[in-house]
């Protein structure tokens, strides 16, 4: 018995051996079914990548990033950065990748077609945002005509931008043949009896210059000089010819880094009527240059197109937002860069969905553009028409209330207007 005992025990502890031995086979598996749920984000991962498969959207941007008027043109290209990111969600959600092509025209014509070049060279971009310059937008945009390109400006001002009536070309802001009436006919309203205009020879000054010069003429306002320069240092034989013909007002058809020395000059040899210009006059930087010429004698006036960012109901949170992200507070056409970055992504979305969520093309893109109807941007609710301006324009009149660059902000707007482009 004790015999049959201790064999029954040997084979019992064998067999819970060979038991615990047999576990092995069925809990090696287990990480196996386990790993499914540790793995769930490796499974999820290749929605990024999936995200990507359609491709590459760019959207450029072409302003002056260097130079004497980089003030304006950073913030143009800060504005579009700043939509892109905060409006390209629904283009993402489909599977594109959406990228910005910032570039440096340098206020320069020659500048700005080479980009142009390079621009539509490249089959990503699909839209652009800029120019600052009539005078760089006008040549830089054949090149875009000629891509199919579409364009979307938040400056520029001359009547040729949209005349030529190319599809790919729009405007978000009003034009020179209504803002220099509406400086002309502010000037009358101030008793200007007289005014020396000057100008900077350019597509932008030269063209409001003229256009201001016209209906100051038809409102029986004397026009004691009309001369174009390039000078930038010194502007001794201009401000003689000011001060022997002793106007009421000095016009300026410029940009302020010009036009500020001038003012500051005139006023040093005794000039003390009043200052105007277009909305080239509209940055702090003016005030850095200029100082107290702006506030002594008559003081400064000037039109625009743009009125600070503070005007408009929609923009709060951009004005915020953009602080917050790049340091300062937005320059004039910031705000209406990121409408117009908000356009070209909306007419993107637009032609992708009528394919089905395919990569749309640059025509199919165009004509999105102009199918928009009352487009809610945070500067205003656009509509195109037929040759690329808006349906009903906004223009200003603001008086400079300070020297101080920094209260530029604070400047007080003294006209409002709303009006719609020249039928042709």
């Amino acid at each position: 018995m004790k015999r049959l005992f201790t064999l029954l025990s040997v084979l019992v502890i064998a067999s819970m051996a060979l038991a615990a031995c047999g576990q092995k086979p069925t809990e090696a598996p287990a990480p196996a079914t386990e790993a499914p749920a540790t793995e769930a984000p490796a499974t999820e991962a290749p929605t990024e990548p999936a995200m990507v498969e359609k491709g590459t959207i760019k959207i450029a941007t072409q302003s002056p990033l260097s130079g004497g008027q980089s003030s304006l043109g950073v913030d143009i290209k800060n504005g579009a950065q700043l939509a892109l990111e905060q409006l390209a969600g629904p283009l993402t959600e489909m599977g594109f990748k959406v990228e910005l092509a910032p570039y440096d025209d340098q206020a320069n014509p020659d500048t700005g077609v080479a980009n142009a070049k390079q621009i539509v060279a490249d089959p990503a971009v699909l839209c652009l945002v800029g120019h600052l310059n009539s005078g760089v937008m006008i040549p830089s945009s054949e090149e875009y005509h000629n891509a199919g390109l579409a364009a979307v400006s938040p400056a520029n001002t001359n009547p040729k931008v949209t005349d030529r009536g190319y599809l790919e070309v729009n405007r978000i802001v009003g034009r020179d043949d209504v803002q220099g009436v509406v400086g002309a006919e502010y000037a009358n309203s101030l008793g200007v009896k007289s005014v020396f205009i000057i100008h900077d020879k350019t597509a932008y000054g030269q063209g409001v210059a003229e256009f201001f010069k016209k209906r100051a003429e038809e409102l029986g306002i004397t026009v004691a000089g009309f001369e174009g320069t390039e000078e930038k240092a010194n502007f001794d034989p201009l401000v003689t010819s000011i001060l022997a013909s002793n106007p009421d007002m000095v016009y300026f058809g410029g940009i302020y880094d010009q036009a500020g020395v001038l003012f500051k000059q005139a006023r040093e040899k005794g000039y003390q009527g009043t200052f105007m210009g277009p909305d080239g006059m509209d940055s702090s930087v003016l005030a850095e240059i200029a100082g107290e010429a702006l506030v002594s004698g008559g003081g400064m006036v000037y039109s625009t197109v743009s009125g600070p960012a503070s005007v408009y109901p929609g923009t709060a949170k951009f004005v915020e937002d953009f602080k917050a992200k790049f340091g300062a507070d937005p320059q004039p056409f910031a705000a209406q860069a990121y409408d117009a970055m908000a356009i070209c992504l909306k007419a993107i979305e637009d032609a992708a969905m009528a394919k089905g969520g395919e990569m749309p093309t640059r025509e199919e893109v165009a004509k999105a553009i102009r199918a928009l109807k009352d487009f809610p941007g945070i500067t205003g609710t656009y509509t195109f028409n037929d040759i690329g301006d808006v349906t009903s324009a906004k223009y200003f009149v603001i008086k400079v209330v300070s020297a101080d660059p920094a209260k530029w902000g604070e400047n007080e707007v003294v006209q409002t207007l709303d009006i719609a482009p020249p039928s042709k």
